[in-house]
């Protein structure tokens, strides 16, 4: 039997906006990523606006999201697979902003920075999905697979397009508010193509060992958001400092 979902839209919204918030900070330290006078700084701007984008924005909106997915039934996930999708969204962020903040602006690679993003996002994603121990088995629908696959990758382009083209407080602002929007399409439409069938009650083996959700959504957005916002008060003083030390 198909499972029907239902959403808890505190966490959905709150996935949201930390989703923004993350590609907010993750674009602020990429575009001082031409910047850096040695390979230190390159090394370190591109861990900090990878960690923003792929841990801070990607994997901590999708695993939110997922914590607010009600399936009817009780689930855990499996600590392995949740920590090999934020490796995997680090990865990806963290590849896709250093491609595109790499000396000059180009469409090549403004192109193999979307896909990097995108099929790191869907990688992230559908490995959250397996991640999940519950009484039921999962089967998908392939065209929405692809729909989910394309929509992070063509949302990112546009973002980073925005981001390292027209500069500016309100430009970055957009830029951030069209990647949230991408990421989060791209997990709804990930949890559309994912049908969930009851399997009469099997368990699988480490469901009591899995992740529990109470109240996990909330603390996770506590953690992330204040972290994000301290590497983005870091990066503005940082930028201060060394306007004061060129005057």
């Amino acid at each position: 039997m198909l499972m029907q979902l239902s959403y808890n839209w505190l966490l959905v919204l709150l996935s949201f906006a930390v989703s923004v918030l993350g590609s907010f900070t993750a674009l602020q330290v990429a575009v001082a990523i031409p910047l850096a006078t040695n390979q230190h700084q390159k090394t370190a701007a591109v861990a900090m606006a990878g960690g923003a984008m792929g841990v801070g924005a990607m994997w901590t909106m999708h695993f939110m999201a997922m914590l607010a997915c009600d399936t009817g039934m009780q689930v855990t996930y499996a600590p392995s697979l949740i920590a090999l999708s934020a490796l995997v969204a680090f990865a990806a962020g963290a590849a896709g902003l250093m491609l595109v903040a790499n000396d000059r602006f180009s469409w090549l690679k403004l192109l193999g920075a979307g896909a990097c993003i995108g099929l790191g996002m869907g990688g992230m994603h559908y490995l959250g999905i397996e991640a999940m121990m519950m009484p039921a088995v999962v089967r998908y629908d392939t065209e929405l697979v692809a729909v989910s696959l394309v929509i992070p990758t063509i949302g990112s382009m546009i973002a980073l397009w925005l981001a390292f083209n027209l500069r500016g407080r309100w430009q970055m602002t957009a830029s951030a508010l069209v990647m949230g929007l991408a990421l989060c399409g791209m997990h709804y439409t990930g949890m559309a193509a994912a049908g969930f069938y009851d399997n009469d009650g099997q368990l699988p083996d480490g469901y009591a060992d899995g992740l529990r959700s109470a109240n996990l959504g909330l603390t996770i957005f506590a953690i992330v958001t204040t972290l994000l916002l301290l590497l983005l008060v870091l990066y503005y003083w940082r930028q201060r400092y060394r306007s004061s030390l060129s005057i």
